[in-house]
């Protein structure tokens, strides 16, 4: 029984050696390229985001949430059925499965230690309008006739109407609970 016991911990540690390696593999940086969240640590972005080079370069994991954005958001403003639509049907990095962002998702990309609470120094996005707010998945408790959105110029998070009387912009993500209505 011993050495069924043995033998069984060595294949389950050359398997997990085996599988560890295959999911490093296609990312750029240092360290672990899987998502394993630290949400007990605050890493610098040098290491929390690896730009992935095995989708295309096209999407970033954050090592602290284990999220995958898309590394350059949409630029076209929508309502929130519009938004929402565009992240169900999003292919990035030869990948499906993208979703709109919870309002939780989008408070981790504010970095609350900048002044003006923006985006942590060094991340690796492009094309993200801090002028114009991003939408949410998250519907307002008050109202349902209203999302939240955030504004990545000051870190403001507030309502708006999902009718798109104020179009706002998509940035879509993969990973995550999400919530039920896209």
């Amino acid at each position: 029984m011993t050495k069924l016991w043995k033998s069984v911990s060595v294949l389950w540690a050359v398997g997990m050696a085996l599988g560890v390696s295959s999911l490093a593999l296609g990312a750029t940086g240092t360290g672990p390229y899987y998502a394993m969240p630290s949400w007990d640590q605050t890493l610098p972005a040098a290491t929390r985001f690896i730009v992935l080079t095995n989708m295309n370069s096209e999407a970033v994991l954050d090592r602290e949430t284990g999220l995958v954005w898309e590394q350059s958001p949409n630029t076209s403003m929508s309502d929130w059925n519009g938004a929402s639509f565009h992240c169900v049907r999003l292919s990035k990095g030869g990948r499906k499965g993208w979703r709109l962002p919870t309002i939780q998702d989008l408070a981790t990309l504010i970095d609350p230690t900048q002044s003006n609470f923006t985006l942590p120094p060094g991340h690796p996005f492009s094309n993200v309008l801090t002028s114009s707010a991003y939408w949410s998945a998250s519907t307002s408790a008050d109202n349902a006739a209203l999302a939240w959105v955030v504004l990545f110029i000051d870190g403001s998070m507030f309502t708006n109407f999902k009718s798109g009387i104020f179009p706002s912009l998509a940035w879509c993500v993969r990973g995550g609970p999400g919530v039920d209505p896209q």
